[in-house]
């Protein structure tokens, strides 16, 4: 691999001198841009945000001009380790323009750092979609999906990126511009001037020399993705040179923009959800299928499927899913459902008559297929941990043979697999013969290591022996750039270089990638000092075989964190676009502290710290990120061993609100002093609180003097209801009318003896010394009631989230934390599980759900008992509010929390009708409403209380 001397910061400042954009060397964004979704790093020499496409053009100019390895990235999502090193220049943060939609041509115009999903969305009024859609769509850039031609789920119909497009325009290395059509007159394009015309004239004389050896070793199958695409300079193939670039890793030139062609969408479609006893009998009825034209026919396992969320498996049942072992989801489109339907059941009729013990379901409804493709989407991070914790790899996660071929290679994998003593979860694209999987790799050992290399270049000669591609769609790279010899032979290989010296006679253009490969065990990430530091933590992480290393190694890269729209994660990433702000690029910057070559100063990292600070806690990441990284509690823990023995230098709203329940507690004593004096804008100035958010006021009289002073219930079951900082001493109401709902439900209603606090606030904070203490009172004075297991009712949900989730790792040498976590309920649950009848409150509801109740806690109980009360609920895909807490709060991250409400929730509340309610049962969102909205949000134990009968 080439690894060129240059002056760095020469180039720096050359670059800076002509750019508009970013041009970064400092330490923080080079760890930032280290790693990718791969088992590879390579630390770059520094890092370029182009402000638009002119300016990419220049920056891959002057940078190769500099004798730099020129290494252009998208969403960073590469598998392979395609785009790691060397000078990365980032096109997924400007570059990104839809240019041109033309749905009479069917064509559109864009810059490589367009998302697929924003294109989908801009496609899908007019019937369309881009035909290639791979399951990182929400992430995958139109430049990386070309780089690596990306496949996806439909392209069992519609084809590869390759196959939809219909021209790039590209930069060479020497900064010559061209375009590379998908069809192009090989004489015209001979004729053309200048370094243009001396490529084409170099390509033709390259295809008429090789055309026999091209035509026995390349486009063989359509899953044949390894190496360059020379048969797409062949006559048959129109003398394609954008399918020729497509799947060269950018490795001869970098895309500008693209032209692709969209693809009609079926007026309908129906899912058939197949059950199979295991992947290789699943693998035999591919054939049987094929003949059907489905538009796709994607595998799913046990493995995985039993590690999806409790909710969306048993949703996964509810909408379809089979009795099985193993699963094909195949989709059938039609003119209309009926005839979708109807081809459907003679596919499943043959299906049957071939023999195949398949049991079938038969899925219409949209929001059931969705259901059904979450279970499959989802797949390579939950894949990334076995069912007993165990850490899975990819490194050999894409190979394909052709279809008919499929059961053969499973069979021939299980033997090669049982032979290492290794076992991996298997999903992917069986219509295609293409098996997706992450394998239990020991790539923290020296023999671990030797083991995979082993393992991989057996796996290599068996899909040889089948006439298949050791890549089916990710690429080569890193990974498995070393293996093409054994596909493609000796004079193979060496047209690859041929071809590489024509186009890029510097060889700077990501050098290594295809030509000239790293041997695949090198530069393997987690092989180094990061696996061995076992530091010292407060939380327990039991997950994590209870350590804070393992646990940063839970970030494998896939980057659904980069999402650009709905969800829960990442709400500041959705704001900032910014790799720094994502989940992942937090993750990457922890674990390079540990590693500490780049990132050196350990607990006390500024660079880290500085990553962290727009991180909301909003938990979010741990059940959106399919590797349930948990970034709330790393900050915690970081923010925790960064100001130890250093108080002096945490920010003040660290002492003004991560200590609200004791200045909650003694305002009680003096209410209407403290609203006076909290609402000064010297008193927020001394807090670190923004001047533009107006401070809750402190009610006149506390839920717990109010319940005092109005005596208990008598009879029916006994419940604790848990007092709360923020409903006891701000929202009274809602205890209040909680009280009166348990005990129209036959609840006998009890506070605990002693006040009581979660420690929330002294958590999000990073103070976990005093969270602990706190936490270990409270629980002191719960212990009667755990011990008679009596139900704790909790009306806040992120206090309610703490007693559940963080509690338990903060305590874990305490049994009562453990007892706590299993005795603790929402109002909803407790009331559902009672089946509880409420009275018929009606209506319609807009239903913003607090992040630490949907990472959490869950909403199915909710939903049920809104339902019940005959609410209609409509709950938007609008994450978090934004306040999340005391971050909103806080003077410098007011500007953000307020974007992150505008993008969805704040609009969505504004457009609402006003005999709708908002229902928020969280503190945070339904401060965030008031201040951002005319609306007052209620919770939902006041619209009850309100419908109960006199």
């Amino acid at each position: 691999m080439l690894n060129p001397q240059y002056d760095v910061e020469r180039l720096v400042g050359a670059l800076r001198r002509e750019l508009r954009g970013v041009v970064a060397d400092d330490r923080r964004t080079r760890a930032l841009y280290a790693a990718d979704g791969s088992n590879y790093r390579a630390v770059p020499d520094l890092v370029v945000v182009p402000a638009d496409a002119d300016e990419l053009a220049s920056a891959v100019a002057r940078t190769a001009a500099a004798g730099a390895p020129v290494v252009v990235r998208g969403g960073g999502t590469s598998m392979a380790g395609n785009a790691i090193g060397g000078v990365v220049i980032d096109a997924s943060r400007h570059v990104n323009r839809i240019l041109e939609l033309d749905p009479t041509t069917r064509t559109a115009v864009v810059e490589p750092g367009v998302v697929l999903t924003d294109l989908l969305a801009a496609a899908k009024p007019h019937g369309l979609a881009f035909g290639a859609d791979p399951s990182s769509a929400s992430r995958a850039t139109l430049g990386g999906m070309i780089a690596n031609n990306a496949c996806g789920a439909h392209s069992v119909a519609w084809g590869t990126t390759a196959d939809n497009l219909r021209s790039l325009e590209v930069v060479l290395a020497d900064g010559t511009r061209l375009t590379a059509d998908s069809t192009a007159d090989r004489a015209i394009a001979a004729a053309r001037p200048g370094r243009e015309g001396e490529l084409h004239r170099a390509l033709q004389g390259f295809a008429d020399r090789h055309e026999l050896l091209i035509r026995r070793r390349f486009g063989q199958f359509t899953r044949q993705i390894s190496g360059y695409a020379l048969h797409r300079l062949l006559p048959e193939y129109g003398y394609n040179l954008a399918g020729l670039l497509s799947g060269s890793e950018g490795g001869l030139a970098a895309t500008l923009r693209a032209t692709v062609q969209l693809t009609e969408l079926p007026k309908a479609k129906v899912l058939c959800a197949l059950g199979f006893a295991d992947s290789i009998t699943s693998a035999d009825s591919v054939p049987v299928v094929l003949r059907h034209g489905p538009l796709t026919m994607e595998s799913i396992n046990s493995d995985l499927v039993e590690r999806l969320p409790t909710e969306v498996r048993d949703a996964a049942i509810r909408a379809g899913l089979p009795a099985g072992n193993a699963w094909l989801l195949v989709e059938i489109g039609a003119e209309d459902e009926t005839a979708a339907a109807d081809a459907a059941r003679v596919m499943l009729e043959e299906l049957r008559d071939s023999g195949s013990p398949a049991t079938a379901s038969l899925v219409t409804d949209p929001k059931s297929q969705a259901v059904l493709w979450r279970c499959r989407t989802d797949a390579a991070g939950l894949a990334t941990r076995r069912a007993d914790g165990a850490e899975a790899w990819g490194g050999w996660e894409d190979a394909a043979v052709p279809p008919e071929r499929l059961g053969t290679y499973l069979r021939g994998l299980d033997e090669l697999l049982g032979r290492h003593g290794l076992s991996g979860a298997s999903y992917g694209h069986f219509g295609e013969g293409c098996m997706h999987m992450r394998i239990d790799f020991d790539l923290l050992s020296t023999r671990g290591i030797a083991t995979y290399r082993e393992f991989v270049e057996q796996a290599a000669d068996l899909v040889v022996e089948l006439g298949g591609s050791v890549s089916g769609e990710h690429g080569d790279g890193r990974a498995r750039g070393e293996l093409l010899s054994r596909m493609y032979g000796a004079d193979g290989v060496a047209l690859f270089a041929e071809l590489k010296q024509i186009w890029d006679p510097s060889a700077v253009m990501n050098p290594g990638m295809i030509v000239e490969p790293p041997p695949l065990d090198l530069a393997i990430r987690h092989d180094g000092p990061a696996k061995d530091r076992h530091v010292a933590t407060l939380f327990d992480y039991p997950e994590d075989g209870h350590d804070f290393a393992q646990a940063q190694r839970r970030c494998v890269g896939i980057g659904k964190c980069r999402q650009s729209s709905g969800g829960v994660m990442c709400p500041s990433y959705q704001v900032t676009r910014e790799e720094l702000h994502s989940t992942r690029g937090r993750a990457h910057l922890l674990w390079e502290m540990l590693q500490g070559d780049v990132i050196k100063d350990g607990w006390r990292s500024t660079e880290v710290r500085d990553g962290l600070d727009l991180c909301l806690s909003c938990k979010g990441c741990l059940s959106d990120c399919p590797v349930n990284v948990d970034m709330a509690t790393y900050k915690a823990e970081f923010t925790q061993h960064y100001y130890a023995r250093r108080p002096w230098k945490r920010p003040m709203s660290h002492w003004s609100m991560g200590w609200l329940p004791l200045w909650s507690r003694l305002a009680s004593r003096a209410p209407g002093i403290a609203n006076r004096f909290a609402g000064l804008q010297l008193t927020k100035r001394l807090g670190g609180i923004a001047a533009e958010r107006e401070v809750p006021a402190f009610a006149s009289e506390s839920f717990t003097q109010w319940f005092a002073r109005r005596g208990g219930s008598t009879g029916g079951q006994k419940v604790v209801l848990w007092p709360d900082t923020f409903t006891n001493y701000l929202a009274p109401e809602i205890g209040r009318a909680a009280v009166a709902v348990l005990e129209a439900a036959g609840f006998e209603v009890v506070l605990p003896a002693k006040p009581v606090c979660c420690g929330l606030t002294w958590i999000s904070t990073g103070q976990l010394t005093t969270a602990r203490r706190v936490l270990d009172r409270s629980l002191a004075t719960l212990a009667p009631h755990l011990t008679a297991g009596t139900p704790i009712v909790g009306l806040e949900p992120s206090c309610t989230a703490a007693l559940r989730h963080d509690a338990p790792d903060l305590l874990a040498d305490n049994p009562l934390a453990a007892a706590a976590a299993a005795s603790t309920r929402t109002l909803s649950e407790l009331l559902v599980e009672a089946d509880w009848k409420p009275p018929q409150v009606g209506g319609e509801a807009l239903v913003q759900t607090h992040c630490h109740q949907h990472a959490v806690l869950g909403f199915d109980a909710d939903r049920t008992l809104m339902a019940a009360a005959g609410i209609e609920a409509t709950v938007p895909d609008s994450g978090c509010c934004g306040l999340a807490g005391n971050f909103g709060f806080e003077r410098d991250h007011y500007e953000l929390s307020k974007a992150v409400g505008e993008r969805a929730l704040l609009p969505a509340v504004r457009s609402l009708p006003d005999a709708a309610a908002v229902l928020a049962d969280g503190f945070s969102c339904r401060t965030q409403i008031a201040h951002g909205t005319s609306r007052r949000a209620r919770h939902l134990a006041e619209l009850l209380a309100a419908a109960l009968p006199d």
